[in-house]
């Protein structure tokens, strides 16, 4: 067999880089090898789905933070974004097989300091640790790439779409049942068993990739790409406490900026970059990042609205747990038992959505039918894209999803309805999952396949970060109010954790107007017209 350093000097021998390449193992030992990679990857959808569908119930634990719970999944656009690259390059250098794994072991402590803590300080940076296995994701593209053979790679790179369904699917019930009967540290107690689990089949069944380039991780470039996307988030994520256009905020987006401009100024100049520069500028592969960051936000938006809006109790339910609320407030105060009747409450501004659902119930009634869509669809797209090309997945996926965000933002709610505009956007995942990485794959050379598919994830990660934490500000900036009157003594108390109608419709008018981007940059852009390769 070739060694790593053969292989680098010979990036341009297609017999080089087809060395490792599974071509004469039988189909089980390939469709292991691909389970396995794809298995492994699951902690990524499981972990965002699951917490983004628990976040109203485990608010009750972090009671003071208000809507900042929502850093527990902004965290993983934050970190994610600002370690993938860097992650994605050492895979290039040192082998992906020994990445995909260390991403697992950081993501198994991050889980075990969760589930062990009720410190919100703390719960952040075990969340910060789980936040590495982002790159897991990307890595596995380059370990498809590099493992299986050419005519099975479009449809491996289908499976791992597919993957993120079947998580989708899966992992609002096994939360819901985990959390409705232990309580949330429970779902990181299962992610963490999840992953002990899974990481000896990693380590004995999937062969490490032959394939090096014979590169170094040039450390001026680092520091300035993660730091200037962290500063960047950063701002994003906090601008509303900050105040959006206070100099002291503003100093940490100019900042990111300043940063991410150097690091493209640096790369540009020194001898071996982080990434070609050339060929991120390259309309294949820029045109499609550019494309990621508008398209991709309502696919972090509708797991994490759904989860909040069912999982709310109705106005009358709440209206119920507010009297409540008084009458034992002025028990323990006074010793006094009030009755109810003389205890009036009123919302202004109110809201029309909330089921009360419990995360098991929310999971079967709404969560895992999308998750199924895209389990579905996503190896159908990965045939089609062998067929015809990816861009007309893109274009499919952009126009569902689209239809999707506009749907919930002018139906009126019902869980039903929702669910229906849910299942649109499901398939539309399906569509994009498997085409953005297959638009990748073709675009660049097998050596620098770790670091694209990290710049992909950057931008899957910052365009996901950013809908959140804008998502954030519009429900904060629109919380429901009680009004409250006790034998005519009123009183005004903000809700915590209940948003009014407005909120989500912003948001989701929001991603409707960013997908249509995305969707005319898939119309027009030539690339991916071609049928699927897997990377000839």
């Amino acid at each position: 067999m070739a060694t790593a350093e053969t292989l680098s000097d010979n990036a341009d021998d297609p017999a080089a880089l087809d060395a490792g390449r599974l071509e004469g193992a039988s189909r089980p030992r390939i469709f292991a090898v691909l389970a396995i990679i794809v298995l492994y990857t699951e902690v990524v959808p499981f972990q965002y789905t699951m917490i983004a569908a628990a976040l109203q119930k485990m608010s009750r634990t972090f009671s003071t933070v208000g809507g900042n719970i929502n850093w527990a999944v902004i965290i993983l656009g934050v970190v994610g974004a600002s370690a993938t690259p860097l992650l994605g390059k050492a895979s290039d250098i040192w082998g992906k097989k020994k990445l995909f794994l260390l991403c697992g072991i950081l993501f198994f402590a991050g889980c075990v300091i969760c589930a062990l803590t009720t410190d919100w300080t703390l719960f952040l940076v075990g969340r910060g640790l789980s936040a590495f296995s982002v790159a897991s994701q990307f890595i596995a593209y380059g370990l498809i790439r590099d493992l299986l053979p050419r005519k099975y790679i479009p449809i491996g790179l289908g499976m791992v779409g597919a993957g993120l369904g079947f998580s989708g699917a899966l992992a609002p019930v096994i939360g819901g049942i985990l959390v409705d009967h232990f309580d949330w540290p429970a779902m990181f107690w299962f992610l963490a068993i999840f992953t002990l689990v899974l990481t000896p089949l990693v380590l004995f069944v999937v062969p490490e990739t032959p394939l090096r380039s014979n590169e170094r991780i040039d450390p001026i470039g680092a520091v300035l790409l993660s730091a200037g996307i962290l500063l960047t988030l950063l701002y994003v994520d906090n601008g509303q406490n900050w105040g959006w256009g206070r100099p002291s905020a503003l100093a940490w987006l100019v900042g990111g900026i300043v940063l991410l401009a150097l690091f493209f100024v640096v790369e540009f100049k020194v001898s071996r970059p982080i990434m070609d520069m050339r060929l991120l500028i390259n309309p294949k592969v820029g045109i499609v990042l550019v494309m990621t960051a508008f398209g991709v936000g309502i696919t972090a938006l509708m797991p994490l609205a759904l989860g909040y809006m069912t999982q709310t109790p109705d106005a009358a339910g709440l209206r119920e747990q507010v009297v409540q609320g008084v009458i034992a407030h002025t028990e323990q105060m006074t010793g006094a038992n009030l009755p109810p009747e003389l205890v009036r409450v009123v919302f202004d501004p109110g809201y029309s959505y909330g089921n009360g659902f419990g995360m098991l119930a929310y999971a079967l009634h709404v969560g895992i039918w999308a998750g199924l869509m895209v389990v579905i669809v996503a190896p159908i797209a990965g045939v089609i894209a062998r067929r015809v090309g990816s861009r007309i997945l893109a274009i499919t996926a952009f126009a569902l999803l689209t239809a999707a965000a506009v749907g919930f933002a002018v139906v009126p709610y019902s869980w039903t309805a929702y669910l229906a505009c849910y299942l649109v956007g499901g398939i539309g995942s399906g569509f994009l999952y498997t085409a953005l990485p297959n638009l990748i794959v073709e675009a660049v050379p097998a050596e620098q396949q770790g670091i694209s598919a990290g710049m992909l994830g950057v931008v899957q990660s910052m365009g996901s970060g950013i809908v959140i934490a804008i998502t954030t500000a519009l429900l904060n900036n629109n919380p429901v109010e009680a009004h409250i009157d006790v034998a005519g003594h009123a009183s005004t108390q903000v809700i915590p954790q209940v948003f009014t109608d407005r909120g989500y419709t912003q948001s989701f008018w929001l991603v409707a107007g960013t997908t249509i981007v995305a969707l005319v940059i898939a119309v027009l852009m030539r690339h991916g017209r071609k049928p699927a390769t897997g990377g000839v």
